[in-house]
């Protein structure tokens, strides 16, 4: 085994289970959001769920698995700047992977800030705002994906 491949892996299993996380949230946010319509007690009981589920997904899950996926990306970079040169910084394929990664970090960024409004009963989020917005992450993976592994270009 080699260090790249070592990388390649962790980076791979942090970013599955990271991916996991933003595609879950929302739809937790979504049925915290549909249950104003609730009768009381079942609404209070219900929503303290959806919140407690909330809270541990971001603590457990999507925030050391987005920092893990961040660090192994990080070892992957290097590796490869050792192999090839920095040049492929700023290969097209690169370039859309590197703003992938900024764009789901600040999904995940939002996904935190809503959170803490939803747990302070402030969120004006509705469960079709969420359930809309709920595969934004899969097709940001989408193109990042096919992006790395066929390494396009222009010309």
């Amino acid at each position: 085994m080699n260090p790249y491949d070592l990388a390649r892996g962790l980076h791979i299993l942090a970013v599955i289970a990271w991916m996991a996380g933003l595609l879950f949230l929302p739809r937790l946010y979504a049925y915290d959001a549909e249950q104003a319509v609730k009768p009381e007690p079942l609404r209070s009981e219900m929503r303290a769920l959806l919140r407690a589920w909330q809270a541990r997904l971001m603590k457990i899950i999507l925030n050391p698995a987005a920092g893990l996926a961040l660090i192994f990306g990080l070892w992957l970079i290097h590796l490869d700047i050792q192999a090839r040169g920095a040049g492929f910084l700023g290969e097209p394929w690169m370039v859309v992977k590197l703003v992938g990664v900024v764009l789901l970090f600040g999904w995940h960024g939002f996904l935190s800030t809503e959170r803490k409004r939803i747990a302070a009963g402030t969120s004006v989020r509705t469960g079709r705002f969420w359930r809309m917005t709920n595969e934004i992450p899969f097709l940001l993976a989408i193109v990042m994906v096919v992006s790395v592994t066929t390494e396009w270009t222009f010309g």
